[in-house]
């Protein structure tokens, strides 16, 4: 059996109160001690600034700008355009008497102009600190006071709520600085709050008139504050050094060196996660280092397939929905496919799958498949991909199949957190047992298993399973101001997850549970709902679901968005001519999905009690705007109870009476 990880400790049993723990395992590359780390690339700045003298010339930021009416080719900037604007930045920033140490806010979707305030923190020691993009005022007012931020650069359209009278915190800020420009009524409303407004091109004059030397941070020195949004709670500012972020690029550098294919300075990254986030941040400090470049979507995720077209790029990271929103769209189109051509797509992906399942590489194990019916997947994406990442959470089994044999392009999985400046495990391209997984141990960390006796996982026990505890270079310094949170999670040097994982025999982790979302129903049985949002998650009809389930009852309902295509496709056929809202409402659609949702339920071998009972069907996302899911997309369990309850009290009470 072939190994991906190395076995540097045994696992202990439990005693005197404390629990279990499995064995810890590294990375091959690190069996007897993490690799040594460049000296002169000891910061994020300094990996920066090495690039620029590197590659001046190279493309390495991209955005799109609406010409008649339309969303026109990409722009780009290059190294030393980008490097010029920072020291700009940087100078205009000290000019307002800003000191080494300062918390810099960042607010806005994902430009060059984010990047650009970014790196301007780095080059004079500031701390950043990313304001969610994706949350309303109420999280942005909490971190502006906790993070005690006094400059904050934003995205035009963001402006209005920043300056939200709700937004009480804002009256601390001391200077804002607008990615485009201001309107005269917001700039009116900041100066009446005592806070200074610039325009990019202000702000970038200003720095030219003022230069000042630039103030190289330590490794030592933090280099962001990231918060991250809890399912419950106030968002925790996690604290990330300079020594995290340069260590983990690093790591990537060579964890990339085991492998045939390369990445190359004309390599493409499209940038539609949030930057806010840590999975995007990473990537995109990556490509920086190896001279590549970042291509910005134009704001609106329903027309990233424009952008993809337009950018062609080779990279495409993204989190599980992403991946199955393209394998839902293949399947619409296989749909429209006469069944002969249904046929044939099926035969290739079956004949190119059972190659791949020898060991063949996925670009060998069928061209002519490829040539005949997976290029047009492939065309989807742009048709430049050569390697798909998914992270933030597990990737379904299917969905992950779906795009190792039809995207033409390596797929992996990885884990990580914020915590762990993104990456505690990675996966391997070309190898088939790693289905299902995330990777093995990443370079610079050490992860074992812990008991969790109440849920039953024992990391001693075969299969060993457990809480996964991770520790390394990369790993967080603690949340900022909550030395009590800090503590909690992080016991004897190891970052406790909240994770669940099972270690496979070849040093392989496959996330199974997450410690806190497990319920018992009333005969006794524990079911874990976010597993089965996944598994339900990949029915074609379904948008989004939100799994419930009640210790003093049997059985399990579910909150389920249904996929607008499909639901005008099921309309047609079945000679409904009503809106989408009122189609929402109908009896025969309920259980249209319900028929759905049990067919998923059976291909995927759940049990009895697994099944979907009862939906209450929702026509609206279930999004931030209502707090009802994270940043990320986790479902804020107690949020949506609130908003559902009533609903879901008359459902059990019908399915108690056809009982």
């Amino acid at each position: 059996m072939k190994k991906f990880a190395v076995k540097v400790e045994e696992g202990k049993e439990g005693r005197d109160g404390l629990p279990s723990v499995g064995p810890v395992y590294r990375n091959l590359i690190a069996e007897h001690a993490f690799p040594a780390t460049d000296p002169a690339l000891g910061t994020a700045w300094e990996m920066f600034r090495a690039s620029v003298e590197k590659y001046p010339g190279n493309k390495m930021l991209g955005w799109r700008e609406i010409i008649n009416g339309k969303w026109g080719p990409y722009l780009w900037k290059s190294y030393e355009e980008v490097y010029e604007e920072v020291l700009h930045v940087g100078s205009a920033l000290r000019a307002h008497g800003i000191e080494p140490g300062a918390r810099v806010g960042i607010y806005g979707s994902n430009c060059p102009q984010w990047i650009v305030a970014m790196e301007a923190c780095s080059a004079q020691s500031l701390i950043c600190v990313p304001l969610y993009d994706t949350l309303g005022a109420g999280a942005i007012n909490y971190i502006i006071d906790h993070a005690e931020v006094d400059f904050v650069f934003i995205q035009d359209r963001k402006v209005k709520e920043l300056l939200n009278p709700e937004c009480t915190h804002a009256r601390r800020l001391k200077l804002v600085v607008c990615f485009s420009s201001m309107t005269e009524e917001e700039q009116n409303n900041a100066a009446s709050i005592g806070v200074k407004s610039y325009s990019w091109n202000e702000f970038l004059e200003m720095g030219r008139k003022y230069p000042s030397d630039i103030v190289p941070p330590q490794p030592f020195n933090i280099c962001t504050i990231m918060y991250t949004s809890g399912t419950s709670g106030d968002p925790k500012g996690v604290i990330l050094t300079h020594e995290n972020i340069s260590t983990c690029i690093i790591g990537v550098d060579l964890f990339m060196e085991q492998f045939e294919d390369k990445m190359t300075i004309n390599d493409v990254y499209i940038s539609f996660l949030p930057l806010a986030h840590i999975l995007d941040r990473m990537i995109e400090e990556y490509f920086f280092h190896k001279g590549a470049s970042v291509g910005y979507y134009h704001g609106d995720i329903n027309g990233l397939r424009d952008d993809l077209m337009e950018l062609r790029p080779t990279f495409l990271a993204g989190v599980p929905r992403v991946f199955e929103r393209i394998h839902e769209g293949v399947l619409i189109a296989l749909q429209e496919l006469n069944p002969r051509r249904r046929k044939i797509f099926d035969l290739l992906y079956r004949y190119k799958l059972y190659w791949m399942k020898l060991g063949y590489k996925q670009k060998n194990a069928s061209p002519l498949a490829d040539l005949l019916a997976f290029r047009k997947v492939k065309n989807r994406l742009g048709g430049r991909i050569r390697l798909i990442v998914s992270g933030g959470a597990p990737l379904g089994s299917e969905i992950e199949e779906f795009l190792r044999v039809t995207s033409c392009a390596f797929v992996v999985q990885g884990y990580g957190l914020t915590e762990s400046c993104g990456l505690a495990t990675l996966g391997f391209p070309d190898e088939m047992c790693m289905m299902g997984t995330v990777g093995s141990a990443f370079v610079y960390t050490e992860i074992r298993l812990e008991e969790v006796p109440e849920m039953g996982y024992d990391p001693l026990g075969d299969p060993p399973r457990g809480e996964i505890c991770i520790k390394g270079r990369t790993a967080f310094a603690g949340y900022y101001k909550n030395p009590e949170l800090t503590r909690e999670v992080l016991r004897d040097g190891w970052f406790h997850t909240g994770d669940i994982g099972e270690m496979l025999p070849n040093g392989v982790v496959k996330i199974i549970d997450r410690k806190k979302n497990l319920i018992k129903l009333s005969q006794g049985e524990y079911v874990a709902l976010e597993y089965l949002e996944k598994v339900y998650g990949i029915t074609p009809i379904v948008e989004d679901i939100w799994v419930y389930g009640d210790s003093f009852k049997s059985m399990l309902v579910a909150v389920v968005v249904p996929n607008q295509d499909s639901i005008k496709k099921w309309a047609e056929q079945n000679g409904h001519k009503h809106s989408f809202l009122e189609l929402c409402s109908l009896n025969p659609l309920q259980d249209y999905i319900l028929l759905q949702l049990k067919l998923t339920a059976e291909r995927n071998k759940l049990r009895r009690f697994e099944h979907i009972r009862g939906v209450i069907v929702e026509p609206n996302p279930l999004d931030t705007e209502k707090d009802l899911v994270t940043a990320t997309l986790k479902k804020k369990r107690d949020n949506l109870h609130k908003r559902y309850k009533a609903k879901i009290d008359d459902l059990y009470q019908k399915l108690a009476g056809n009982k």
